[in-house]
């Protein structure tokens, strides 16, 4: 059982970095959106942060928050995981 839980974390670790590269890129201005690494970060993590901005609406109307509180959820998750994996 112990592998299955490592297994997670590694996914979960591995998904974490898709979130940073997602958020790395929407700081690049004249980024390409149509550029074939930019969409596949973006199906890669619009399932996950569309339910995220339905709970939690930009602050100000400008600033999308719901990269970071994805991030952060994810490296909780992993954490747990590989916890759970040592136990």
């Amino acid at each position: 059982m112990n592998e299955v839980y490592q297994i997670l974390a590694y996914a979960v670790q591995l998904y974490g970095y898709v979130l940073l590269a997602r958020a790395l890129v929407s700081w690049i201005p004249n980024l390409d959106p149509y550029n074939p690494i930019v969409q596949v970060l973006y199906q890669l993590t619009e399932p996950v942060l569309d339910p995220i901005r339905k709970l939690i609406p930009p602050l100000g109307g400008m600033v999308d928050i719901s990269i970071m509180v994805a991030f952060f959820a994810i490296m909780f998750l992993g954490e747990w995981l590989s916890r759970m994996a040592a136990s």
